[in-house]
């Protein structure tokens, strides 16, 4: 009858597991995605709310595009969804102030009209997509997840393009 070695004893212990902790309920700092929602309209901002509910998003939240200005000003967003009329200006005014910051989002806008017309104002503007209302929830998922890893690998792709000109500069 064969002996059991060292090794297959350790292999035998390694077999029996404990269950991992269930990270989905705790997101990592560095994986959560801040998303700031622009909307005069309080259904907006609840159904966002509750779309982005069970992830590791944060949906931040402005009423006019003064408090999207403020927040932008304030903290790194990488998405913005925006309403196509603010009572205080217009999405093409908060494209402009976008494009102001270092790190600009990329901007989503919103309409209960989106026709062809807005869609490509909105892209040849700088934009980056047009959402229609009422909101699909599929669609704002697979919208705003495409904006965003848009971005970031725009951010990354600098970063890379940064890297070899600040090895000339500091070797020079």
């Amino acid at each position: 009858m064969p002996t059991a070695s060292k090794k297959d004893a350790t292999l035998a212990s390694s077999n029996h597991t404990t269950p991992a902790p269930d990270i989905r309920s705790r997101p990592a700092p560095e994986k959560t995605v801040t998303v700031l929602a622009v909307s005069p309209y309080e259904e907006d901002h609840v159904l966002l709310r509750h779309i982005f509910s069970h992830s590791n998003w944060h949906i931040l939240g402005a009423r006019s595009g003064g408090e999207a200005s403020a927040i932008l000003r304030a903290a790194a967003i990488p998405v913005i969804l925006c309403e196509s009329e603010l009572p205080d200006s217009t999405w093409i005014e908060v494209l402009r102030e976008t494009e102001r910051l270092s790190v600009p989002p990329l901007l989503i806008v919103t309409s209960r009209v989106a026709d062809d017309h807005l869609w490509a104002e909105v892209i040849n503007l700088g934009g980056y997509d047009v959402l229609m209302k009422p909101f699909d929830p599929l669609e704002v998922v697979r919208v705003i997840s495409l904006a965003w890893l848009h971005w970031r690998e725009g951010r990354e792709q600098a970063g890379r393009e940064a890297e070899p000109q600040a090895a000339l500069v500091g070797g020079a």
